[in-house]
């Protein structure tokens, strides 16, 4: 009996999925199969690793590194890597544009993410906005241009969630919004990016986007909603309107699933910018 005898016999028994016996099958005739889910995880870690050795060396050698020698390597990272994503970077449409290559999103999450953080550095060393978050309102700007001309919805995200850090509705530990000014802006801003993601997608604008601004909006709804729960007087009505928009998320997510692949994984996972949503 060989071995695609046994992994029939197997899949006949229910052992193991028709989808398992496809993939071990194809394995066992030494076909092709495809890594680039994989791939990606290891680009997307390898970035954040990256990004994180930085943030780690500016912070623990500054004093001997100096403001001049932290400011010219990460401006070099940044010119570098626009620059190859400029030159690779296929003609912008409304519609969705297929990268030419793999490693072209994320060499350009990575220089977004180091602009970012070189950003963030010149307004700490140097304080130009007197401490106001502004510099996240500079980053929103470029970072949304960035989405959209190079078909780029880890990008958009980082410029939603920017925004949102911009308006001050920022994790600190396990603290989400909590005061009543802060969590009315999170409904309203959540409101808003709903509103301007459904309205783009109506204008044909990047259409395929509009997964991401229904993601973040979700987010942040239910984060203030869940933050008024512990509210003396109007916890229960919170908890209400919590598990109302919970169950048509879910029955939204169900019906929708077909038509749209977006997993929310793909696109919020990508918050780790100058600020946190």
């Amino acid at each position: 009996m060989t071995t695609l005898d046994r992994l029939a016999e197997w899949k006949a028994v229910g052992t193991i999925t028709p989808a398992q016996y496809d993939t071990l099958a194809t394995m066992v005739r030494k076909e092709r199969v495809s890594v680039h889910l994989e791939l990606s995880a290891l680009w997307y870690l390898g970035v954040l690793a990256f990004v994180g050795g930085l943030a780690w060396t500016m912070r623990a050698y500054v004093a001997n590194l100096g403001d001049a020698a932290i400011l010219s390597g990460l401006s070099l990272i940044v010119a570098a890597a626009f620059y190859y994503c400029f030159a690779k970077v296929a003609p912008y449409a409304n519609t969705k544009v297929e990268s030419p290559n793999l490693a072209l999103d994320y060499v350009l999450y990575l220089a977004c993410l180091v602009l970012s953080a070189e950003i963030s550095y010149i307004e700490y060393r140097f304080h130009i906005f007197d401490n106001w978050h502004h510099h996240l309102l500079i980053v929103t700007v470029v970072f949304g241009a960035l989405a959209y001309r190079f078909d780029n919805r880890f990008v958009l995200s980082l410029a939603l969630s920017s925004l949102a850090g911009w308006l001050g509705l920022r994790v600190s530990g396990l603290d989400v919004v909590a005061a009543d000014p802060l969590r009315a802006t999170a409904l309203m801003h959540g409101a808003f990016v709903a509103g301007l993601g459904t309205w783009l997608t109506r204008q044909g604008i990047k259409a395929h986007f509009l997964d991401v601004y229904l993601h973040l909006s979700a987010l942040l709804v239910l984060a203030a909603l869940a933050s008024g729960i512990g509210e003396p007087r109007l916890g229960l009505i919170y908890l209400g309107l919590l598990l109302s928009l919970c169950a048509a998320a879910i029955t939204l997510g169900i019906r929708h699933r077909n038509s749209r692949s977006s997993p929310m994984a793909c696109c919020m996972a990508t918050v780790p910018s100058a600020s946190s949503c």
